[in-house]
């Protein structure tokens, strides 16, 4: 477990040391850490698979060395299923985010590895963490190098993209900070401990008021992160501007930890006072799907329509997170882990043609497809991917979000759904504006390389695979979600809003 968070650590510290000489060597080393990573989370999950079927509860692993005493601070670190997935995700999109940067980073590349690597540490840490002191770190600690992938090695408006990501993800995490602290000092107010862990803090005794004010500081910085509406705005311009391998870690790493914290920390320390605000939280969902939907229909920087598929896709998360039933829960997971995959694969194609044509303009492409065919087939695949093909991964986590949902409130489970449709019209508007009509430019381009070709192919093996065999990823998690679903609090809002 520790090895997770070394891993990329170390590797970045020598890949930016191993760039002075030679590019190369950073680039080798950036592939060797992220692939030992994922080496070691695979293993660890194979390993546990047993585990999660015999019904020993969620947690997996449990190591806790002393940091600051004094405080009741401690190097805590623990997994569970959900954790194991956000983690193996993780060092997965690692190694495609490498690759997909091998040639496209042609300056500073031992700097820009070890920001790379240090993110993915970092966000590796933020799901392992069950010290809230040490979470705020792994949190703070993986915003830190996005800025600067963006400020770095970004497009044309990356100074601006990456301040706004900044300004956004800083000032929810010093609310979070806040919110932090207030339950640290309740908790030693009525027990006389001084603590930051997680274990010792739940089922602290709250007002209803202490509870309401210190969760919305826990959600908004979540939902800030999600992204959810009216939280959003940072999102495209962060996904348009940063390189490509910023764009995949951001939208297949950085958006889960949002989600990750709704289940790990909201539900679980404020069960009364999420369930208040479930209504509002699973409003917020089900009009992001539609919202997120009909923004992405409307753009022409077809990395910006990518983009806003995110907020569509990850407002089917927050609806199931707070529908807060054992389907809805496992939905939002299965989700999760697909729009990871999905929508980092579509990061990657975008990255690819432009790195060939140098524009996202869709009115200035067109009739792609005679040029590179490969790459039109895995667009369209990944495309209606991301709408929800049946037989494809998402399509199993919304379904699953949808069918929870509905024995919760039938409204919005309806608005929702409407997602679906909507969904279909931007992933025709990708296909038919970029690859499909005139060639008006003459564009004459080269097909996929070997390495476009192995990472985007074991993309589509993953999304294929949750399609068809979605089983060991709900069992991977389902001790955890049970045990979040079984909570008094989870119970009432199946009858509460009805």
């Amino acid at each position: 477990m520790l090895a997770w968070i070394f891993v990329p650590f170390a590797g970045g510290v020598l890949a930016w040391y191993a760039g002075r000489w030679r590019a190369v060597f950073a680039r080798w080393i950036a592939l060797v850490a992220t692939a030992v990573t994922l080496a070691l989370a695979v293993l660890e999950w194979t390993h546990s698979g047993s585990i999660h079927l015999s019904g020993q509860g969620p947690w997996l692993a449990d190591s806790a060395w002393p940091w600051i005493p004094r405080f009741g601070i401690s190097f805590h670190l623990a997994f569970d299923g959900l954790s194991l997935l956000m983690v193996t995700l993780t060092a997965f999109l690692g190694v495609v985010s490498v690759l997909a940067s091998w040639r496209e980073i042609g300056e500073r590349v031992g700097f820009f590895h070890f920001n790379l690597l240090w993110t993915i540490g970092g966000a590796i840490g933020v799901f392992v963490a069950l010290d809230l002191c040490l979470f705020f770190f792994f949190w703070e600690r993986m915003l830190v190098p996005m800025y600067f992938l963006i400020a770095i090695w970004g497009h044309e408006q990356r100074r601006y993209a990456a301040l706004k990501f900044f300004i956004f993800t800083q000032g929810s995490g010093l609310l979070m900070l806040l919110a932090i602290l207030a339950l640290v000092f309740f908790h030693q107010r009525a027990s006389g401990v001084l603590t930051f862990d997680y274990f010792e803090l739940l089922g602290t005794p709250l007002s209803q008021a202490a509870a309401m004010s210190t969760m919305l500081g826990f959600f908004i910085a979540f939902a800030v992160k999600l992204p959810a509406i009216p939280f959003h705005t940072w999102l495209p311009d962060a996904h348009t501007q940063a390189p490509t391998a910023g764009s995949v870690i951001l939208a297949g790493v950085l958006l889960k930890t949002g989600a990750y914290g709704l289940l790990r920390f909201v539900l679980p320390l404020f069960p009364e006072a999420a369930l208040r605000f479930a209504p509002v939280a699973m409003a917020l969902g089900a009009i992001g799907i539609v919202y997120g939907a009909i923004l992405a229909y409307a753009q022409s920087d077809l990395k910006r329509l990518v983009a806003y598929t995110s907020v569509s896709h990850l407002g089917f998360v927050l609806l199931g997170v707070f529908a807060w039933n054992a389907w809805a829960l496992q939905g939002a997971v299965m989700q999760m882990v697909a729009h990871g995959i999905t929508t980092g694969a579509l990061f990657v194609l975008v990255g690819a043609l432009q790195e060939r044509t140098h524009t996202r303009d869709m009115r200035l492409l067109g009739g792609l497809w005679a040029s590179v065919p490969r790459l039109g087939a895995l667009g369209l695949f990944f495309a209606i991917a991301s709408l929800g093909l049946p037989g494809l991964g998402n399509f199993v986590g919304e379904f699953l979000v949808l069918l929870g949902a509905f024995r919760v409130s039938i409204l919005w489970t309806v608005i929702a759904a409407l997602g679906l449709i909507t969904a279909v019209v931007y992933a025709l508007v990708l296909v038919q504006k970029t690859f499909h009509g005139e060639n008006t430019r003459g564009w004459r381009l080269a097909e996929c390389t070997p390495r476009e070709s192995a990472s985007l192919g074991a993309m589509v093996a993953i999304i294929v695979w949750l399609g068809l065999h979605p089983q060991p990823v709900i069992d991977t998690a389902r001790a955890s979600m049970n045990a979040l679903a079984s909570l008094p609090a989870a119970k009432a809002q199946q009858a509460s809003l009805r």
